[in-house]
């Protein structure tokens, strides 16, 4: 199983949190509209901030909890716009990461300059002409894939507002082979990250054969996972994530009972969460979550479902008390998890499988250090640092890993 995980799935889905302030937008059109309170005083209060302060501000009597659900909701609105201004933010901090390689160009051409032409690669070449192609084959398959058997999204509808270009086939002549050996190549090619283009490749030219066979249908929807992790374009992602999304869908569905089939679904979910609204956000949360439990009922020895889970309670047990207080004042209940708890089970992933990834390991010494047991997230940062960088996720941990050492010294 690939350590690989999409190193901001988890952190989307608890952002997604947040979500439920949308709804207040409702009750404030209902309601008379009362003072507000200040809100960057409100803020600086931070957790300390007790309900009994509030409290001690109303008149007792009859209508005393109208006047300070009132306040509460007032509270919540101001949250609700910093979120949305947030939001927005980030949409145009990622037009201009699109933007900045064409500047240069762009400025050229202003000032009557010959642009200069960079040499690529051969291997830069090949890879943009394989993502190319995969482009092109993963449009043919939205029409099928895309059936919406839950009411989502489907990845056709996704496909079609983005033009992709016209299928093409990956390769004129396909070698014939059985399900279990295609299966046994696309699980073998998939262990070298650099060989992830291909075994997607594979799948694609032989999904009309293999459709309806589960062990190829939930494969099929993690090598769309794959290419959401190996693609750089914002419209491509969103692409490979809902058909992925659409396909994991459609393996719980047939194999309610295998695992696989949860985690992938769950593991898309995510992916797709990235790209939804904040109402939306927390309900691919849900889904994720629900999905990854039942992964682990059906694979209790696979390390990285507790990895997985791992993350998602430590982001959890991360939630500021303002986050936890929208979502109790609306539901009444919120997702609860401790640093403790995350710690337990990246030592489940240490215990089934020593040296898993050298993000588990940081994240075993960013619980250490919360923990403050010093000596034990110094040892888990030297592990880190042992364990070579192979893909993006583990470079990303290599940094984060350089961070806590350094606070570590301190």
């Amino acid at each position: 199983m690939p350590h690989s995980t999409n190193r901001e799935m988890i952190l989307g889905i608890v952002v997604g949190t947040a979500g439920i302030s949308l709804l207040l937008l409702w009750y404030h059109k209902v309601r008379k509209p009362r003072t507000a309170m200040d809100l960057p005083k409100f803020l600086s209060l931070g957790n300390s901030l007790d309900l009994m302060t509030l409290q001690d501000e109303m008149p007792s009597g009859q209508g005393t909890t109208e006047i300070f659900q009132g306040r509460q909701l007032q509270i919540l609105e101001k949250l609700n716009e910093l979120l949305t201004n947030m939001e927005e933010l980030k949409k145009e901090i990622r037009v201009l990461k699109e933007a900045i390689p064409k500047l240069e160009e762009y400025i050229q051409g202003e000032l009557g300059g010959k642009v200069t032409v960079h040499k690529i690669s051969p291997q830069h070449r090949a890879r943009k002409r394989r993502l190319a192609t995969v482009q092109s084959s993963a449009t043919s398959n939205s029409s099928e894939e895309a059936e919406s058997e839950g009411g989502y999204v489907t990845a056709n509808t996704d496909t079609e507002e983005q033009s992709f270009p016209v299928p093409k086939a990956f390769n004129t002549h396909v070698e014939e082979l059985n399900l279990d050996a295609l299966i046994q190549m696309a699980d073998n090619l998939r262990v070298n990250e650099g060989k992830k283009v291909e075994s997607f490749e594979l799948l694609c030219d032989h999904k009309e054969k293999f459709r309806d066979e589960i062990e190829f249908i939930w494969r099929f929807a993690r090598a769309y996972g794959d290419m959401y992790e190996l693609s750089t374009n914002t419209q491509e992602k969103k692409h490979y994530a809902n058909i992925g999304k659409t396909l994991g869908e459609k393996a719980i569905m047939r194999a309610p009972k295998n695992g696989y089939c949860h985690l992938w679904y769950a593991v898309l979910c995510g992916y797709v969460s990235e790209f939804e609204g904040l109402q939306n956000k927390i309900n691919c949360g849900y889904r994720f979550k629900e999905h990854l439990d039942k992964a682990i009922e059906f694979l209790p020895e696979e390390p990285f479902l507790y990895y997985l889970k791992g993350r998602y309670c430590y982001s959890v047990s991360k939630l500021s008390w303002i986050e936890r207080k929208m979502a109790a004042t609306l539901f009444g209940s919120i997702p609860s998890s401790t640093v403790q708890e995350a710690l337990q089970n990246f030592l489940k992933v240490e215990e089934l499988q020593p040296g898993f990834s050298k993000s588990n390991y940081m994240f075993m010494a960013k619980c250490y250090a919360d923990l403050n047991q010093i000596d034990n997230a110094v040892k888990f940062c030297n592990l880190a640092m042992l364990l070579p960088c192979i893909t993006k996720e583990d470079e990303d941990a290599q940094k984060e890993v350089k961070k806590i050492s350094t606070s570590l010294k301190r």
